[in-house]
């Protein structure tokens, strides 16, 4: 039975724990309020490691505890719509007898826009709107001032606000104001997608998992060694270093033999211990004095999760420098360089025909072209020179300079101007795809 804890203004988590444990018998859900949203933090980190999954009432408490958790994966809250803010306008409204013309409002930046639908629709019906917009951070009282002075300054006639202690210090200060909370649907709805997600989870966690390490050159280190009995130490030592991988992941050693190695384990284990990982290959590249290459692979089968590993394996193989390459049998997905900043997910497949044609006239691969298409997606580049493709793929500039001729050709890119350098020398091309 998974764990969830739920966290929110005291109203907002009943709300939630009544619709959710009408919803659902399976999961057990523990309730943590706040008064105030800095206290979230506290919250989390005293309880982080007590449950499986964080469930909150709104944007401003996830993005404090955003600071704190590991991953997203494990964190979700509910999403408010115009209707919500309309609603909440509306009981102000029925809860002063009369329409109200001017009036303040606060919301934050993921769910504000000046000529976003939950203001276009305000702005049809008041006279005068006010909007503050703030961090998840702010201190409740600048969110206090800002909607008082406008209303003893005869500005506004009430105010709406997502901020439970703020609505209430309104309210004793003679404030007509009112608490914008999610409506029941959206509870409902995001509960829903919840579960979906910790069901998908549960079935991703409990797939097989298998990583492939090889030594490079092993045959030849063993070559240079003066005893056996060296090689025999060098090699227990390495296999010392696996299997204490090995009780980290409960997973299952096969030595193949050369410096080869396999583990079999499940791919929520091998997910949470990346960086054990990382750092066993590291103590092995020290200990053979040569690269170490890894390769995970995932799958609902052995064989599929086996073969996964070893294309992730030759991928690995292909680079230069020490590095993890991931293929998700999911979505035929590959993730290089896991874990560490320069991390990239492009899938090897696609089924556009009109696209294929065009990478076979341009002889280049899927693979390639995806590469090179989430590289720019990551670091947001409207444009890019062939530096910028080697400097980053780790490949020579020559070879950019190849493959981006050659996706010109295809029609897949263009030459779009030049960036000129003050030195000798030709001006650099710029390119973008088209």
């Amino acid at each position: 039975m998974y764990r969830i804890g739920v966290v929110g203004p005291s109203l907002s988590v009943e709300r939630i724990l009544k619709l959710a444990n009408e919803m659902e018998q399976e999961m057990e859900f523990i309730p943590y309020s706040y008064t105030e949203a800095r206290e979230v933090e506290i919250i989390v980190g005293e309880h982080d490691s007590q449950v499986d999954f964080w469930l909150f009432s709104g944007y401003i408490p996830y993005m404090v505890a955003k600071k704190i958790v590991s991953s997203d994966e494990k964190m979700v809250y509910i999403f408010s719509t115009e209707s919500s803010t309309y609603k909440s306008f509306m009981e102000l409204n029925y809860s002063q007898g009369r329409l109200l013309e001017r009036v303040s409002i606060d919301m934050i930046p993921a769910t504000h826009a000046v000529e976003g639908e939950s203001l276009l629709q305000l702005k049809e019906t008041v006279k005068d709107l006010y909007v503050k917009t703030f961090e998840a951070d702010i201190d409740s009282r600048e969110l206090f001032n800002f909607h008082y002075d406008l209303w003893k300054q005869k500005k506004t006639d009430g105010a709406l606000t997502c901020y439970p202690s703020v609505n209430e210090a309104l309210q004793k200060a003679g404030v007509p104001a009112n608490l914008m909370s999610p409506t029941r649907i959206e509870i409902f709805q995001t509960i829903r997608i919840f579960f979906e997600k910790i069901k998908t989870s549960y079935y991703k966690d409990t797939q097989i998992g298998v990583e492939k390490i090889e030594v490079k050159d092993f045959d030849l280190i063993k070559e240079k060694m003066e005893k056996t009995y060296q090689v025999q130490y060098l090699e227990l030592r390495m296999k010392e270093t696996l299997i204490q991988l090995c009780e980290k992941i409960d997973g299952s050693l096969f030595e193949e033999g050369n410096g080869r190695y396999t583990i079999f384990s499940s791919r929520g284990a091998i997910e949470r211990e990346i960086q054990s990982l990382k750092d066993k290959a590291h103590y092995l590249s020290l200990e053979a004095k040569t690269t170490v290459s890894v390769g995970i692979g995932f799958g609902k089968t052995v064989l599929s999760a086996e073969i996964n590993a070893h294309r992730a394996l030759q991928q690995s193989k292909k680079k230069e420098e020490q590095g993890i390459v991931v293929m998700i049998q999911d979505d035929e997905t590959i993730i290089e360089s896991v874990g560490q900043e320069q991390e990239l997910t492009y899938s090897y497949r696609t089924d556009d025909k009109d696209f294929l044609e065009k990478l076979k006239k341009g002889s280049i691969s899927v693979k390639t072209f995806k590469k090179i298409d989430a590289l720019i997606q990551k670091m947001r580049w409207r444009d890019f020179t062939t530096k910028d493709l080697a400097a980053n793929l780790q490949m020579s500039e020559r070879n950019a300079q190849r493959i981006v001729a050659e996706l010109c050709d295809a029609g897949l890119a263009e030459s779009i101007g030049e960036e000129s350098h003050y030195d000798r020398g030709r001006p650099i091309k710029i390119y973008r795809l088209k």
